[in-house]
This record gives structure tokens, C-alpha cells and sequence, in this order.
């Protein structure tokens, strides 16, 4: 069904964002991340008590390359 859009005033769309105004079968933003984070790093939520005395973040990546993200269907 078709749609009918008012006015529209974009301010900023990310690298790997998509902006659709009407119908659309399929979207699909592609993008990749490595995050490394310590110990308690994402940790969320009201009054919490953490305790990490010694904490270290491996981020050796001895194979050089990663997984692409290409043919993702």
C-alpha cells in the first residue's frame, strides 16, 4: 500500500544507517565491530556493586583477518 509522507528534514545518517520513506521489502544495513571491553565493562542497571581487583583484556588476534560480512542475506 502506498504511503503518503508529510515533510522530512534529515539532520545526519550514519555510515552504516538507511533512511526509508515509503514502502520497502527488505533493508538491511551492513556493518562490523571488534570491541574489547574488561572485566564488568557492560555491566547496566540501578546500584551496582563490582569488584574487580586484577583485570586484564586479551586482545591478541593472532589470525590477521576476521570473518567478512559480504553474502549476508
Amino acid at each position: 500500500m502506498p504511503a503518503i509522507v508529510g515533510v522530512a528534514q534529515v539532520i545526519n545518517v550514519g555510515s552504516s544507517a538507511i533512511f526509508n520513506i515509503g514502502d520497502v521489502y527488505k533493508m538491511m544495513p551492513i556493518s562490523n565491530a571488534k570491541t574489547f571491553a574488561g572485566s564488568g565493562s557492560f555491566n547496566t542497571g540501578d546500584g551496582l556493586s563490582i569488584t574487580n581487583y586484577q583485570s586484564s583484556t586479551n586482545t591478541f588476534d593472532n589470525d590477521g583477518a576476521d570473518q567478512g560480512n559480504y553474502l549476508n542475506a
